[in-house]
């Protein structure tokens, strides 16, 4: 099975979390899933704030999580999703380093679901 990867725009709603240029405020998030790894997880990596140049940081979480959580508040722990009006959701995620907020189109998290739907019904040829 192969990876599934994709750039989605989103906003961060967090100061503390804020690009260092004003780019209008949407950034480039990663969403990956990874079959081999676990058919399960799903994975978002916000870019460091220093831009592409910094580290990212990465949570993987259940992808069933981000998927309820368009719907209705979901998630404890690390991290929470819950829809903010019609077309969009938010996904708050905790470390130890604190919490970074980040608003997502709910199109664009609808159509990195569908295609990880997708790669987990491709059958293997043998």
């Amino acid at each position: 099975m192969s990876v599934v990867e994709q750039y989605a725009p989103a906003h961060i709603l967090t100061d503390g979390d804020l690009p260092d240029a004003d780019d209008g405020g949407a950034i480039p998030v990663v969403l990956r899933y990874d079959p081999d790894l676990d058919p399960s997880m799903v994975c978002v990596a916000l870019p460091g704030k220093g831009g592409r140049a910094s580290r990212s940081r990465e949570w993987t979480f259940s992808r069933a999580l981000l998927e309820q959580g368009l719907r209705a508040p979901a998630g404890s722990g690390e991290v929470r999703v819950w829809p903010c009006g019609r077309v969009q959701a938010v996904v708050e995620f905790h470390s130890p380093q604190g919490c970074s907020v980040v608003q997502f189109d709910n199109k664009a998290l609808i159509r990195f679901l569908r295609r990880t739907y997708q790669e987990s019904a491709q059958p293997v040829t043998h």
